[in-house]
């Protein structure tokens, strides 16, 4: 039925198609391998392989939006840092539904702030890695070190530039030049990156 509400949701786009379901993880991973979507979206709980093992295996493939029940789920870090772009809750109205689809294939990522401070409070509960090394950012200019803090603290752009009193666009740019420079898809990546190098802490 869920799945069902999803199909009609998106299909109601003039621009978007779906391309199939898949009732389990097993079923998601071979479906995007074969129809290489734009965009998946994944529940984390699921038969066979869960939504966290499938969102790694196909975050190279297509850009995952994971679905959830609640917005505490013990599961939205590990699915984050498995590489979902987005998540959003089951109940959120259509409109969210089809921005964070478009949000995400145009190569955004949706987190919003209450989300991104819940993945920094996770990450001061979990142990420091070390797969990182502060080395990686010799590359970023002073300026988009200082934005990266900030993506880092959750704050949005528009906050960003209220901050550094700089214009929205201008933020948008070095974002998208540190995330370039650093290999990353996305901002939540960029927050996981800098809690692992100990940027912020």
């Amino acid at each position: 039925m869920v799945r069902a509400g999803f199909r009609l949701i998106v299909e109601s786009q003039p621009d978007m198609q779906v391309c199939g379901e898949a009732a389990d993880g097993q079923a998601a991973i071979e479906l995007v391998r074969k129809e290489r979507p734009d965009v998946v979206l994944m529940d984390i709980r699921m038969p066979r392989v869960d939504g966290i093992e499938a969102t790694r295996q196909v975050a190279g493939i297509a850009r995952v939006v994971i679905l959830t029940t609640f917005e505490l789920d013990e599961y939205v870090f590990d699915a984050l840092a498995a590489g979902a772009s987005a998540f959003l809750l089951k109940a959120a109205p259509p409109e969210d539904l089809i921005r964070a689809i478009r949000l995400v294939a145009a190569g955004d990522a949706l987190l919003a702030p209450s989300v991104t401070r819940k993945l920094i409070e996770e990450f001061a509960r979990r142990p420091a890695r070390s797969a990182r090394t502060p080395q990686q950012l010799d590359t970023l200019t002073d300026r988009e070190r200082e934005v990266l803090s900030e993506v880092a603290a959750g704050l949005t752009n528009s906050e960003i530039a209220q901050r550094l009193h700089v214009s929205e666009a201008t933020v948008k740019t070095h974002v998208a030049h540190l995330l370039d420079k650093l290999g990353l898809r996305d901002r939540v990546q960029a927050v996981i990156l800098a809690y692992e190098v100990g940027m912020v802490g």
